[in-house]
This record gives structure tokens, C-alpha cells and sequence, in this order.
């Protein structure tokens, strides 16, 4: 499985990601708001667009869906309750489904509720799993629940779901939240020393190569 992060660099500070598959090519795009962007990287990979995955139907996250359809022919996907609120979703989803990407990727989607009451998270069957989560799980933090969501919903979402998966789960967020969410854990854990270390490591980092944490680290560092 090759998975490109593609930095938005907006005001929103999009993360959108490009997963290939590494025999044949095929590739499933996921929340790629930044179509440009997406397009652009997937031809230079000589990667073909075939799925796009939206994790849940906020504007931000499928506002690049017509172009990349256009250019690709791409089938959009997402949370089966999202159909009347994402334009021409082609397959809706539900827990414990898989999404085929070539010969040599499984993504199991997860039904993770609480951002919105529609969002989809998905696990890849490998290895070393990595976790696609959309605005559920951020680096060192967690989603809103502002337009559409419920927080009972969100931490059950995570105390029955995310916190069981495994620690070296890598974690591939909607957005680029890190600095802010680390300030906020050392306001509430002035004595997190894991959490000063990343934030001092992140402080100059460019997000076109962001740092990727694992679930392990998650647990240390986000409140």
C-alpha cells in the first residue's frame, strides 16, 4: 500500500491522500478537496484514480468530488445515511464493509459517529494498519461536533472503537491541527513531557512532510 498525504495549504489546513496500489496502480482517493492537487499527483505517480472515499459530507471534504469524477470516471463513496447530503455518491457504506483498491488493498470501513452522525473511517488490512480518520481523530486531539455531530456519540466512538485498534495503527488525519493540539494537552497536562517534545519537534515543521503518529503516541500526547 503507498499512501501520499497531499498538504492543502488552505485556510482550513486540509490533509487529503492519494492510497495506491503498488502492483497495479489503482488508487482510491480520499476527501481530495484539493482536486488539482490530487489529479496532479496521482498522474505524476502513474496512479489511475478508480474510488473516491469521502469520510463524511462536510463541504471541505467533498468539494473537490466533481472535478476528480470529471478527470477520472472515479465512483464516490461514503457513510450510507450521507446520500442526501453528498451530490452523486455512488456506494453507501456501512461498518465492517471493505474497499477493494487493486490487488493488494483491503480498507475496512469503520461507522465512527460523533463529528457528524455520518462518518466513515477507514483501517487498512496490513501490517502495520493506518487508520484514515477524517475529522473523527486528529494528531493530538479530536473532532468538533459543531455541525451535525453529538460529543456522547464522538467518545463512545473512540472508548469502543479507536482506543482498541492497535498501538502501531498509523493515524492519517482530515487536517493539520497538531501545534494547536498539543498546546492544549500542556494546558491541561503542563507535566506531559512526550507532548512538549512533539510540540518543540513540530513547532518548524512543513506540513508537506508531516510528522505521522501511531495510536501508541496518540494515547501519551492527546488529552
Amino acid at each position: 500500500m503507498i499512501v501520499e498525504q497531499i498538504w492543502t495549504g488552505n485556510a482550513y489546513r486540509n490533509f487529503n491522500y492519494i492510497v495506491a496500489c503498488s502492483e497495479t496502480g489503482e488508487a482510491i482517493a480520499i476527501d481530495p478537496l484539493d482536486h488539482e492537487k490530487c489529479l496532479a499527483a496521482s498522474k505524476s505517480k502513474g496512479w489511475t484514480i478508480t474510488q473516491i472515499l469521502n469520510t463524511h459530507e462536510h463541504g471541505d471534504h467533498i468539494g473537490g468530488n466533481g472535478p476528480v469524477v470529471n478527470a477520472t470516471g472515479a465512483k464516490i463513496l461514503a457513510h450510507r445515511n450521507a446520500k442526501d447530503r453528498i451530490p452523486n455518491m455512488d456506494l453507501g457504506l456501512e461498518a465492517g464493509d471493505l474497499i477493494k483498491v487493486g490487488n493488494t488493498i483491503d480498507l475496512e470501513c469503520l461507522d465512527t459517529p460523533g463529528h457528524t452522525m455520518s462518518h466513515i473511517c477507514v483501517l487498512s488490512r496490513t501490517e502495520q494498519p493506518a487508520l484514515f480518520c477524517g475529522d473523527t481523530l486528529f494528531n493530538a486531539g479530536a473532532g468538533n461536533c459543531h455541525n451535525g455531530g453529538h460529543p456522547k456519540e464522538l467518545f463512545d466512538t473512540f472508548a469502543t472503537q479507536l482506543a482498541k485498534l492497535p498501538d502501531n495503527t498509523l493515524v492519517y488525519p482530515g487536517h493539520d491541527y497538531i501545534a494547536n493540539n498539543l498546546a492544549f494537552t500542556l494546558d491541561r497536562e503542563p507535566d506531559n513531557k512526550n507532548a512538549k517534545e512533539l510540540l518543540d519537534a513540530v513547532a518548524t515543521q512543513d506540513p508537506n512532510q508531516a510528522i505521522i503518529t501511531t495510536l501508541a503516541q496518540e494515547k501519551e500526547i492527546n488529552t
